[in-house]
């Protein structure tokens, strides 16, 4: 056997040493990050249901919010395994957290608009200005709240209309919620005549609200007279309903209150305007005058 034969077998034998010894060093590796894989993705699931849980037994913690932090605890701890497997083969992790940090930076100025909208959902769902079920107005958006989502609110309006509204457009501004409080008060403002009789048409409205069974009695119905308007004396009613009867309580009390002033001869007057004084002949300038003559 020659040398060049030799130094072959010699350099085989080394790399399949090598060969060998990588394989049982890696093959520890390989072992240790599937068992840390599984240990990590049980330990993660049990953390999410542990904060679920543990939030739900918080009062005034939505669903919605107690699945989404469970869902970040998971995803977090997701994370940080998956950067430890790594680390089992030599990886540098700083240099993976720090490439993780600028992703997350990248994204979060890509989505600025929809962590805003997270952001306003989770306050929502925090501070519960409102809730599923409840009449709300804006100004600009109104409608029965069907769902408080992160993202958006879904509602449906008084006329059986679908409507998404983004959750910083409900955040930033006032909201009018006219179910959240059990009672309401209905005003209602009608001008009768001058001449009518004031305390007939007090008692009227007064009599036709204590006869509603759905009316309060407390606080008690009463009447003033509220203005003394151009053309007619504004009468006041106010009373007190609960919130479920307050839309079809007043629709019904206008109506009532309008048959019972015809009936008893009370008038609501139209806006007029009464001039008082002698009609006055307005001259006409001459180049008028003369033009009119020279028609003539």
């Amino acid at each position: 056997m020659d040398l060049d034969t030799n130094e072959a077998i010699l350099a085989t034998q080394a790399a399949l040493e090598q060969a060998s010894q990588l394989a049982v060093q890696y093959s520890f590796s390989i072992v240790g990050a599937l068992l840390l894989l599984c240990i990590g993705w049980w330990l993660a699931a049990l953390l999410s249901r542990w904060t679920h849980s543990g939030l739900m037994r918080v009062r005034g913690i939505d669903e919605t919010l107690a699945r989404f932090f469970a869902n970040v605890v998971r995803y977090g701890a997701l994370i940080l395994v998956f950067v430890t497997v790594l680390g089992q083969f030599g990886v540098q992790t700083a240099s993976i957290i720090a490439a993780l940090g600028a992703a997350g930076l990248a994204i979060g100025l890509a989505l600025q608009g929809t962590l805003q909208n997270i952001a306003a959902g989770i306050m929502l769902l925090v501070l519960r200005p409102f809730r599923v079920g409840e009449f709300i107005d804006t100004g600009s958006i109104s409608g029965i709240i069907v769902e408080i989502g992160l993202f958006a609110t879904e509602l449906k309006t008084p006329d059986g209309l679908y409507r998404l509204a983004p959750n910083s457009t409900l955040w930033n501004v006032p909201i009018t919620s006219f179910s959240r409080l059990p009672t309401r008060r209905f005003e209602l403002k009608i001008g009768i005549d001058y001449n009518d009789d004031i305390d007939l048409a007090e008692k009227i409205m007064r009599d036709h609200a204590e006869a509603d069974k759905r009316v309060l009695q407390d606080p008690a119905v009463s009447t003033h007279v509220d203005q003394l308007g151009d053309s007619a004396v504004v009468i006041t009613l106010w009373y007190w309903t609960a919130a479920s009867d307050f839309w079809l309580t007043s629709r019904e009390m206008i109506k009532k209150v309008k048959k019972s002033f015809d009936e008893n001869g009370i008038s609501i007057p139209f806006p007029q305007v009464t001039y008082h004084g002698s009609p006055q002949v307005v001259a006409l300038p001459e180049r008028f005058v003369d033009a009119r003559a020279k028609e003539a």
